[in-house]
């Protein structure tokens, strides 16, 4: 995997505020239409509050990509704060590439972030909260496909 561009200082700010990540299941062309009367909402000077929203195509995708072993390893980075990809090593006693690659990975969804300290890279987990729904009543092929 390759390393994730930093986070405009601003961007950084603004993940801060935030105290929930929502993670979903939905089909591209619904989240293409959310995305689109979302925007639509602010050019007309509706606000939108909806929180942070990560949708993955089918609940597999969600299923292998969020294993207890990575939810593990969130709620260790958010609780302990490691300073380094070593240091979140260490916490979850694992070995340190396969940490690496699954925080890397994390990265590059928008769930966690690096802060460059030096020549380490420290994660940082940004919510407090980690809401996982899974519609039933979904349009998405491949979740259709998944349950069958």
């Amino acid at each position: 995997m390759t390393d994730t561009p930093p986070l405009h200082p601003i961007e950084r700010e603004q993940l801060q505020e935030e105290t929930k990540l929502v993670v979903t299941v939905s089909s591209s062309k619904q989240f293409y239409t959310d995305v689109r009367e979302a925007i639509a909402a602010q050019a007309d000077g509706k606000r939108t509050d909806s929180p942070p929203t990560i949708a993955f195509e089918s609940y597999d995708d969600l299923m292998s990509t969020l294993t207890p072993r990575v939810l593990d390893l969130i709620k260790a980075v958010r609780r302990k704060e490691p300073d380094s990809i070593n240091a979140a090593a260490r916490v979850v006693d694992r070995d340190v590439k396969n940490v690496h690659e699954e925080l890397t990975g994390l990265a590059q969804l928008g769930i966690i972030y690096f802060v460059a300290e030096g020549r380490s890279k420290r994660p940082v987990v940004w919510f407090d909260e980690l809401s996982i729904t899974l519609p039933f009543d979904t349009e998405s092929e491949d979740a259709a496909a998944a349950v069958s």
